[in-house]
C-alpha cells in the first residue's frame, strides 16, 4: 500500500452474522456498499465497531477475505488484530496478509499492563514480522495501556509503522501525537474520536477512523472533503451536523448501536453477537428520529 493512501474517512465496519454468530457474506457486502457508496477513503474490517473480539479466526480470516474480494483495490483495507500476545498477532497479522490485506491495524493489548519498553518491543516484532503497512490502534478506555508520546516517536521510526489511530476522548494526546511526529517522514495520525475529526484535520492529522461512517459515510467524508478543499465553514458544519449520531453511543452496549442504525436503515444485518443485546425499544425509537433527522431514514 503506498503510504499517500492513508488519508481520509475509514470506516471501522461492522460485521453482520447469521443465526450461527459466523460472518453473513450477503450482509457484510451490503455494508461495504453502503459505505464505498459514501465516500469514504479506505475501509477497516475487524475492527472494534466489527466485533472482532467475539469473532475466531477463521471468521476473522473470512470477513478479510470478503472484504478484500468486493472491494477489489478501489480503496485500501485495513485489517484488525487485537490479540493479547506477540505471538498470537503474529499469526493474525500473517493470515490477514495472507487473506491480501493492505494493511494492518494493531491494537495495543488489554488485560495486562505493560511497559513502555515491553509495548515497544511488541510493536517493533509484529511490524518486522510482515511485509505490508502497521497502523497502530491506541485505545486507552477499552485496553489496559495507553501509547505515550515518547514511545510514539520510537515506533514512528519503524519503517513498516505508518501511522496511528488514537480512539481517545483525550484530545490533547491527539496533539502531541502530532507534533511530535511531524518531522517523521510518512507517519500520519488519524482521529479516532468522531468528535475531533475537524480538530484532527485543523492540527495536520491525516483524516480518521469513524464507527459513524457506517451509518452516515457521506456525512463523515464531507468533513474531510470539504476541509481538503478549503471549504472549512462547510466542513465544520458537518462535523456539528455528525455530534447527534455520535451521542448515541452510550444508548446500548458498545458496539451495538451503529448495527442497530444500519438495521433501522434497512440493511438487515442481523443481532449482536452475546452477550451483547439490542438497544431497548425506547433507545431504538431515539435512534429512528436521529436517522430521520440526518435524511437517513424516512
Amino acid at each position: 500500500m503506498d503510504i499517500r493512501d492513508l488519508k481520509g474517512v475509514i470506516p471501522p465496519i461492522v460485521t453482520p452474522v447469521d443465526e450461527n454468530e459466523n460472518v453473513d457474506e450477503k450482509g457484510l457486502i451490503r455494508v461495504i456498499d453502503h459505505v464505498l457508496d459514501g465516500g469514504v477513503h479506505g475501509i477497516f474490517v475487524m475492527g472494534s465497531n466489527g466485533e472482532f473480539y467475539a469473532m475466531d479466526e477463521e471468521n476473522q480470516r473470512r470477513a478479510i477475505e470478503i472484504t478484500v474480494n468486493h472491494v477489489a483495490g478501489r480503496v485500501p483495507v485495513y485489517a484488525g488484530v487485537g490479540e493479547i500476545t506477540t505471538k498470537a498477532c503474529i499469526r493474525l497479522v500473517k493470515q490477514a496478509e495472507e487473506a491480501g490485506a493492505d494493511a494492518v491495524t494493531l491494537l495495543t493489548p488489554m488485560f495486562i499492563k505493560l511497559t513502555d519498553d515491553e509495548l515497544y518491543d511488541h510493536f517493533k516484532k509484529i511490524a518486522d514480522s510482515t511485509s505490508i503497512p502497521v497502523l497502530l490502534y491506541n485505545n486507552p478506555g477499552k485496553t489496559a495501556n495507553n501509547i505515550s508520546v515518547s514511545l510514539l516517536k520510537r515506533l514512528a521510526e519503524v519503517e513498516n509503522i505508518i501511522g496511528i489511530k488514537n480512539t481517545s476522548l483525550d484530545f490533547a494526546q491527539t496533539i502531541h501525537f502530532i507534533e511530535a511526529t511531524r518531522e517523521i517522514e510518512n507517519f500520519k495520525v488519524l482521529a479516532g474520536s468522531d468528535y475531533y475529526i475537524y480538530g484532527t484535520l485543523a492540527y495536520g492529522g491525516a483524516g480518521c477512523v469513524a464507527g459513524t461512517a457506517n451509518v452516515a459515510p457521506r456525512l463523515v467524508a464531507d468533513i474531510y472533503d470539504k476541509y481538503m478543499k478549503g471549504d472549512l465553514e462547510g466542513a465544520m458544519k458537518a462535523q456539528y451536523d455528525l455530534i447527534p449520531l455520535r451521542d448515541t453511543y452510550n444508548y446500548g452496549s458498545f458496539p451495538v448501536v451503529m448495527k442497530d442504525c444500519l438495521n433501522l436503515m434497512g440493511l438487515d444485518l442481523g443481532h449482536p453477537v452475546m452477550p451483547i443485546q439490542h438497544c431497548s425499544e425506547e433507545k431504538m425509537n431515539e435512534l429512528e428520529a436521529v436517522l430521520r433527522n440526518l435524511d437517513l431514514i424516512s
